[in-house]
């Protein structure tokens, strides 16, 4: 009789269908967050399902499928997108984001040759929390004008109609996060957008034209990318919060698993599985790939430790992909649902931001660290805007650019120079 060996200390490798399931579970469990960032950039959702399926694949080939993480794209990336896709179309945006993906492959050398020790000296905390609070506040007013029915410039829907659904909608993300229990706990958003939807289909707000029109099968609008050294400049720095937030999941993921994934494989062969991803993503048309943490609650609950699980979910993913009636139903979600979801989003990006500071005991008294907080805050909370000939610089990027080279640049004894 064949057995399956064990490979986790803690159960059995389960049979082929149980990693299926339990694949599916995963996806399900990252679904929502997965498919916001598309929605709410532009992108199409199939390519996004497609893309994080194949990235997850090509990371556990880097990292020789050691690691029990799924790969999809993180938050950080929403404005920085949507600018990008407004200014410059989806192409040129694309372009920008591969070499966002070659920032990844950059710092896995940094991090090859110096360890964590040399990320942490370029991103310090108080680089990176200052840079992450910009992300989530700089998108409060597009969270709010959503819930309050506004398309862009144009009101959509009326006030008080958008505010009786974006309001439960955020209540229920509220309710479920703090209070559910088990696997629910980790479905926040999948559990605000299944009751913002069924108010918006009894307030008569839903149009399944686009549905009925759609195929069942077919492939992803795919879109190539292509080369614009502005959009290239922009897009570049706002790798650097994803690449911090990817280092906090290895070593969640390493705790939770009870494995030093940091060693083995190497960090640097992790943030490599990233680089490749995010390139591999952009040259299809989809978001950013990074790890993702909702999978790493839910590997806590399961116990699901062996690699193979996250291969289900990436196969799933792309199979899921290729129907093209599901994302004409996803796009059908009004925008005041997503306004509601996007308050705590946005929101908890900022308070990651902060709780980066507090957790690392950063010291905003001391006027370097001081200096370094306060310029990035009001540079991308006031907007401010360099010009340099037809190269603008600014937002998130010009924070993060402004951010390291502060860091860099003021002398570490900053804090003594005045007695």
């Amino acid at each position: 009789m064949q057995q399956q060996a064990v490979s986790t200390g803690v159960t059995p490798v389960p049979a082929t269908w149980r990693q299926v399931v339990a694949g599916t579970q995963m996806l399900f469990v990252a679904f929502g967050a997965l498919v916001l960032v598309p929605l709410l950039t532009g992108l199409d959702v199939n390519v996004a399902l497609f893309t994080a399926g194949i990235g997850t694949l090509l990371f556990q080939l880097v990292t020789k499928r050691q690691v029990p993480v799924f790969l999809a794209s993180s938050f950080a990336f929403i404005a920085p997108i949507s600018y990008g896709v407004s200014q410059w179309g989806v192409s040129a945006t694309m372009g920008g984001l591969m070499a966002a993906g070659l920032v990844y492959v950059l710092l896995s050398q940094v991090a090859r040759v110096g360890g964590m020790k040399a990320i942490q000296r370029l991103l310090p905390p108080v680089v990176v929390g200052p840079v992450i609070m910009v992300i989530g506040l700089t998108l409060a007013p597009v969270a709010v004008n959503m819930a309050l029915g506004k398309q862009g410039d144009v009101q959509a829907y009326d006030t008080s109609l958008a505010l009786m659904i974006a309001l439960p909608t955020l209540f229920t993300a509220l309710i479920v996060a703090v209070m559910g229990k088990g696997m629910l706990r980790l479905l926040p958003i999948m559990s605000a957008v299944v009751v913002g939807y069924t108010l918006s289909y009894f307030a008569g707000i839903l149009d399944f034209s686009a549905v009925a029109a759609a195929p069942w099968f077919a492939l992803p609008s795919f879109t190539a990318p292509s080369f614009h050294w502005e959009a290239i400049l922009f897009l570049i720095p706002v790798a650097v919060a994803p690449a911090v937030e990817h280092i906090g999941d290895m070593l969640a993921i390493s705790n939770v698993t009870g494995k030093n994934y940091v060693k083995k494989p190497g960090l640097h062969r992790t943030l490599l599985g990233d680089g490749v991803a995010t390139m591999a993503a952009a040259s299809f048309g989809g978001p950013p790939n990074t790890t993702y943490s909702e999978v790493t609650g839910a590997v806590m609950l399961t116990r699901n430790y062996d690699p193979k699980v996250m291969t289900w979910a990436a196969v799933s993913a792309v199979v899921l992909s290729l129907v093209g009636k599901f994302g004409a139903i996803l796009a059908t979600i009004p925008t005041v649902v997503m306004g509601g979801i996007m308050i705590l989003l946005f929101g908890s990006i900022a308070a990651v931001g902060m709780s980066s500071l507090i957790t690392n005991k950063v010291d905003v008294a001391e006027p370097r660290n001081l200096v370094i907080v306060a310029v990035t805050l009001v540079f991308g909370i006031g907007g401010m805007t360099i010009n340099m000939g037809e190269f603008t610089l600014q937002g998130i990027a010009l924070c993060a650019v402004v951010s390291i080279l502060l860091n860099l640049l003021l002398p570490k004894d900053l804090g003594h120079l005045q007695h």
